[in-house]
């Protein structure tokens, strides 16, 4: 597992489907993952800092988390499988570890939300590129992914503006 960071949020234009960017400490590659427009937003929120004037599901969970004296130790990208990634949350109540099966998406704004560390699979940065375009997923490697990124029409992130 390598520690990752959100590096940022853009737009498929292929799919108009939002993409959380994950990037490793300890590597030069990327890990795009595709989510919803509602849990891009959650995550947005949290990167910019902005709170919201009631709970939102991200702050309920961590209200949740903490109403029972536990804390999320850390989360992990774990697999991707029929196009589907996978993530776990570690969440640590008294003295047990739980492992809780989550999505990506949720896991990273949990993430974010309760200042956890965020791990990515080593596995999931060695997808090669032939089998990334057989699977239409983006190119792990940096440089493609900033081409395909320059493609992108900044018009298209104000409708989705906080």
């Amino acid at each position: 597992m390598l520690e990752a960071r959100v590096e940022g949020l853009a737009l498929d234009m292929s799919t108009n489907t939002p993409v959380v960017i994950l990037a490793p400490f300890e590597s030069n590659k990327v890990l795009p993952i595709w989510i919803g427009h509602s849990e891009a937003w959650g995550i947005a929120m949290e990167l910019s800092g902005i709170q919201s004037n009631r709970p939102m599901t991200y702050d309920l969970i961590k209200l949740i988390i903490t109403s029972l004296q536990a804390n999320v130790e850390k989360v992990e990208i774990t697999e991707l499988r029929e196009q589907t990634f996978y993530a776990k949350i570690y969440l640590r109540v008294n003295d047990e570890v739980q492992t809780i099966d989550a999505r990506p998406s949720d896991s990273i704004a949990v993430a974010l939300k309760t200042n956890a560390k965020i791990f990515i699979s080593d596995a999931l940065l060695n997808i090669s590129k032939e089998e990334s375009q057989k699977e239409n997923q983006m190119p792990t490697d940096p440089e493609s992914l900033r081409e395909r990124l320059r493609k992108v029409d900044p018009e298209d992130f104000g409708k989705y503006s906080l």
